[in-house]
């Protein structure tokens, strides 16, 4: 049996000069068709912008690591959190993100699709996305790397399998 990437739509923001000012950016709706259908697309979604695991290693390894993914015949890249568009910005900016796209789920919307919506009430955080990546190929999931103890309130913040070294080999090896 196939899976397919939940059906959302991403509430993201772009850039767009004619707006002007500081803050030249409008609303743009996006769509799984947008993102998924006829392209090959490697995406890995992690529990916050800003936070320690997903700022030093997991986002830095995949923006490292981007050209090779795509020299094994991935479309795009693409980070994924539940945090609004503002903040994927602000982080990717933070970061010197030059080539993974930064997808906001701010609703939780595809996250909650995927099964892979979790309560970090631990830490303050609410609801997060699990940490995991993924193949998708025309919208058709085809390989997902999910860390393990998949649980609401997790005490720890694996990071095992979900990083760009694991996708890159699963690639490799197809």
């Amino acid at each position: 049996m196939t899976y397919t990437v939940p059906n959302v739509v991403f509430k993201t923001r772009v850039r767009d000069e004619s707006i002007g000012g500081e803050n030249p950016f409008r609303w743009q709706d996006v769509g799984t068709d947008d993102i998924f259908k006829g392209k090959k697309i490697v995406l890995f979604a992690l529990p916050g912008a800003f936070t320690p695991t997903c700022s030093s290693t997991h986002l830095p390894g995949y923006e490292a690591k981007y050209q090779e993914l795509i020299d094994q015949g991935v479309d795009e890249v693409y980070c994924l959190s539940v945090n609004d568009a503002f903040t994927m910005f602000q982080w990717g900016k933070h970061q010197g993100i030059q080539h993974v796209k930064m997808l906001p789920d701010g609703n939780g919307d595809f996250s909650r699709g995927m099964g892979m919506l979790v309560k970090k009430e631990n830490l303050g955080f609410g609801y997060r996305s699990w940490r995991y990546s993924m193949l998708v190929d025309d919208k058709a999931i085809f390989k997902v790397f999910s860390e393990p103890g998949l649980s609401d309130n997790c005490p720890d913040d694996p990071f095992t399998v979900s990083d760009a070294d694991t996708m890159l080999a699963y690639l490799k090896d197809r």
